[in-house]
């Protein structure tokens, strides 16, 4: 299977980085917390850890392994672990590929509206008030604007390849944005008010339990690991032979994990310092006020406490949220790609142009009509199409693939797996165990 040509990351912490890149985004700093606030605070949290634990670690081993074994892009890989049936494993990469695709048509809008809150504080600073409003008031043309400047950046990235775009910007942001949510952490959390989300935060209350939140919480496990779309497959395409897929995704799987969790410390204490100051966050039926927009109602509320101080720190978040985004963009992008580059025998310059052309003008779509496609396209690829899509990688993965061709694959970075723990649970248990969870969790919603 090998392809000697092909590019690969060039070094292991440049794919970890780049991987937890991939799933440090939006998912994690947007909507993980917008799902907790909406979802009963840590019931929700400790549903999503647990289906982490139990669903998403062992199908990114899955997802990662293919990849890596395949040796090219996601149609290829999933064709070439499926036996006899390589029709299957085509069709799940291109649905894979339209999942990432539709990710990344809602991904930009909202990245842009990141990028209009990061500009904004400093065009005020400086006497453009009417500016400043306009980037962060909501309209067609400041949407798709925004969206434009945000997606411009991500096709250059995916243009330079993967060691001198994806690994390079990667490696150099990711530390820092780490670092600054641990200060921001520990400013919000001696504020007023910030004591009421942090127990909301972390003391459960089994009321607000619901088979939709288990549904949320296993949908928002997959998104913000990148599964279910091909990513990690793609990334596991450029590993090296010699690299232990298990630990390495551990790494990955608890790296992401921790700055969800540090941006639910950031988020729900940051909701009821903002309320204490004034700021409407629930209605009075309890409801979460515009769900949605949550990083964006609350955030900027808060920096507006800190005086002139605020703006300059408002500033530093907002442009590490869009670096967070632009790592997760430019993998969804890096999907379609790898795909034009080997099957259709493109130049990556030429396909990076015309596939994000494509996913452009499907965002200036949703932009234009956005009350009836944004919720829809979010639910329809979060919730259920990256969660299903998981389930039949997985099905893949523990049906068609053989299990002694699985193992000659993993033992090339680990020879001592074979006489492990680890190989004597995870083949069954991604042939039968995850599909049996995953659909039972989905027939419990359904019923």
């Amino acid at each position: 299977m090998a392809n000697t040509q092909r590019a690969q990351f060039s070094s292991r912490i440049g794919f970890i980085l780049a991987a937890a890149g991939s799933a440090i985004g939006l998912g994690n700093i947007w909507g993980f917390p917008t799902q907790t606030a909406s979802n009963g605070g840590a019931v929700f949290l400790f549903i999503y850890l647990l289906m982490v634990f139990i669903l998403a670690y062992p199908l990114l081993i899955a997802e990662l392994t293919i990849g890596r074994y395949g040796n090219a892009n996601p149609v290829r890989s999933l064709s070439a672990v499926s036996g006899g049936q390589k029709w299957i494993g085509r069709l799940l990469g291109l649905v894979g590929l339209l999942g990432a695709t539709g990710i990344l048509s809602f991904y930009t809008i909202v990245a842009g509206w990141l990028v209009g809150y990061m500009v904004s504080p400093l065009l005020a600073l400086i006497g453009f008030t009417d500016a400043a409003t306009w980037l962060e008031s909501f309209s067609e043309t400041r949407n798709l604007a925004l969206m434009l400047c945000f997606m411009v950046p991500t096709i250059l990235v995916v243009r330079n390849g993967i060691a001198n775009g994806i690994e390079r910007w990667s490696s150099r942001l990711m530390p820092v944005l780490f670092l600054l949510f641990v200060i921001m952490v520990v400013y919000i959390l001696f504020q007023p008010g910030a004591i009421d989300g942090l127990k909301m935060y972390l003391i459960p209350d089994m009321s607000h339990l619901s088979p939709s939140l288990v549904v949320s919480a296993m949908g928002q496990a997959f998104f913000s690991l990148s599964l279910g779309v091909c990513v990690m497959m793609v990334y596991g395409s450029y590993l090296s032979k010699t690299t232990n897929i298990p630990k390495t995704a551990a790494q990955v799987a608890l790296l992401d994990t921790g700055i969800a969790f540090i941006a639910g410390l950031l988020i729900m204490p940051a909701m009821f310092v903002a309320q204490h100051n004034g700021v409407a966050i629930y209605s009075d039926a309890g409801a979460l006020l515009s769900s949605d927009t949550l990083v964006f109602s609350v955030l900027p509320a808060m920096f507006d406490t800190m005086g002139t101080a605020g703006i300059f720190v408002g500033f530093a978040f907002f442009l590490l949220m869009v670096i967070a985004a632009l790592t997760s963009a430019i993998s969804l992008l890096e999907v379609p790609v790898a795909c034009a580059t080997e099957e259709l025998r493109q130049s990556r310059e030429k396909a990076v142009w015309w596939i994000g052309g494509l996913i452009t003008i499907a965002s200036a779509i949703i932009v234009y009509n956005f009350g009836d496609l944004f919720g829809l396209v979010v639910t329809v690829t979060t919730e259920y199409a990256q969660p299903i899509l998981g389930l039949l990688f997985a099905l893949v993965a523990g049906w068609l693939w053989h299990r002694n061709e699985i193992l000659k694959e993993l033992v090339q970075g680990c020879p001592e797996l074979g006489d492990t723990w680890f190989w004597k649970i995870w083949p069954g248990y991604v042939r039968v165990i995850c599909p049996i969870l995953m659909l039972l969790v989905f027939g419990w919603d359904w019923i």
